[in-house]
């Protein structure tokens, strides 16, 4: 049966919370397990965390944990009673406690919202749903004219398109939930609304100065971040494409030309890539996705993403262990009729990953049933992913438990702990002979490594061919 290549994440909440929920989710094929702190309390964090860990090792699945950060969002206040709101109407919006004579008004949370923003900007509330014009700015609100229909409630998140507005890159409870990553463990940090490299460069100090292990993981959301998108690309470990405010933030039409050039940039470059948001969305309340869904989640794997995500439908939808089904059985067959190829574009100017890519050509040569890459830093394994090898399963053995859940992101990489012996030779046997105990290589088969061999004392770097016995 062809292995899946593409990474599933699934996000948890109310709906997958208990033990046997999660283990569902893992059975199912979920590699990641993301938290999401716009919602969930420290104490939640840590739980989840712990339980992911232990279904995982329970099911002997190596799962790994990522933490997304609420960033700097911008939303309504409290609201005693919700408006309903009717195009035409007059609502205004207040800062610094200002009070309004308008009929309908709300306070927002951004303090510069009417320096920031222009007469005649549209302002968008509740993922979209809302659609307010500036009309007029006076001391701190702004007079605006409903443009769409809409009920609007308590904390509803507020998107400005096109404007820079002046927020940090980490909040203090962004920060907050960094230090509690760091606690429990978490394999990557999910950073929201990145907007330029510089925002990543942050996170990372913060992590270097804690001496902390997360991989970053820039999530782009805004116009802001796509224009800087090599940048962030570059100082990132990986990049999520958030198609949630992004699909607010952008023209409908620009979306998929976006998506596809991140996913195609973030490819050439080596860096991991995730599709996020609304990919099995109405799941939620339905046992079986729209047919544009089904496309919408092939196109990512056809594009070769590192992994695909699902947000509600997995923290409070109606079938979240079907919806990593679904995913798992799209991915399988799209991936068997082959993919976009970007990797083909990739600069692998390193020796380490030339030798990657030498191994791959004679695994094709030969048809190899495994290559296996044998990696204590990772950057073996990663340079494997990057090159989306089609034909030979991807097998990473390190003996770093910490980089044994970091590679559950890398595209087509199945990691294994491996307790490394000073000889490279008894290495290669116990890995072969893990591969064999769970029927992934068989007698006679042949495989290709990435390995070490020791000449005059030395470990040398290189590539091995060999009939498994």
């Amino acid at each position: 049966m062809h292995a899946r290549r593409t990474k599933i994440i699934a996000t948890i909440g109310p709906a997958t919370w208990e033990p046997a929920k999660l283990e569902e989710l893992i059975a199912a094929g979920m590699d990641i397990a993301r938290i999401n702190m716009s919602h969930a309390t420290p104490d939640q964090a840590r739980e989840t965390c712990r339980r992911v860990r232990e279904a995982g090792e329970k099911l002997g699945r190596r799962v790994g944990v990522l933490m997304d950060l609420q960033g700097p969002a911008i939303r309504t206040g409290e609201l005693s009673v919700a408006l309903d709101l009717q195009p035409g109407q007059i609502i205004a919006l207040t800062v610094r406690g200002e009070v309004s004579e308008e009929e309908h008004s709300v306070d927002v949370n951004y303090d510069d919202l009417v320096n920031d923003i222009k007469v005649g900007d549209v302002v968008l509330v509740d993922n979209g749903t809302i659609q307010l014009k500036v009309l007029e700015k006076k001391r701190n609100q702004l007079k605006c004219e409903v443009l769409t229909q809409g009920t609007l409630g308590s904390r509803r998140h507020i998107n400005l398109p096109g404007v820079r507005v002046n927020l940090p890159a980490l909040t203090d409870k962004d920060i907050q939930d960094v230090e509690l990553g760091i606690e429990i463990g978490v394999d990557f940090i999910a950073m929201s609304f990145c907007r330029e490299a510089e925002d990543v460069v942050r996170l990372k100090a913060i992590l270097d100065y804690r001496r902390a292990h997360q991989k970053v993981i820039a999530k782009l959301e805004d116009q802001e971040g796509v224009r800087n998108v090599i940048a962030i690309i570059e100082e990132a470990d990986g990049v999520m494409v958030a198609r949630g405010d992004l699909g607010i933030e952008v023209p409908y039409e620009e979306l998929p030309i976006i998506q596809r050039r991140i996913v195609k940039s973030c490819i050439i470059r080596g860096k991991p890539v995730i599709v996020a948001t609304h990919m099995l969305e109405s799941m939620i309340e339905n046992p079986s996705p729209t047919r544009a869904e089904i496309t919408d989640v092939s196109n990512a794997v056809f594009e070769q993403a590192d992994a695909i995500m699902l947000s509600g439908e997995t923290s409070v939808g109606k079938y979240p262990a079907k919806c990593i089904e679904i995913m798992d059985r799209i991915a399988r067959r799209v991936e068997r009729s082959g993919g976009a190829n970007y990797s083909d574009l990739a600069k692998m100017d390193s020796l380490g990953a030339k030798m990657v890519k030498a191994a791959n050509v004679m695994a094709q040569e030969v048809s190899a049933e495994a290559l296996l890459v044998f990696t204590r830093s990772g950057n073996m394994a990663r340079n494997a992913a990057w090159l989306r090898p089609q034909h030979s399963p991807l097998y990473a053995f390190t003996d770093n438990p910490i980089l044994l859940n970091q590679l559950t992101l890398n595209w087509g990489i199945r990691p294994f702990l491996l307790p490394f012996d000073a000889d490279p030779a008894k290495n290669f046997e116990n890995a072969i002979a893990e591969l064999k105990r769970q029927g992934l290589v068989k007698s006679g088969s042949n495989v290709v490594a990435v390995t070490e061999v020791t000449i005059s004392g030395r470990l040398i770097d290189t590539i091995l061919m060999e009939t498994v016995e």
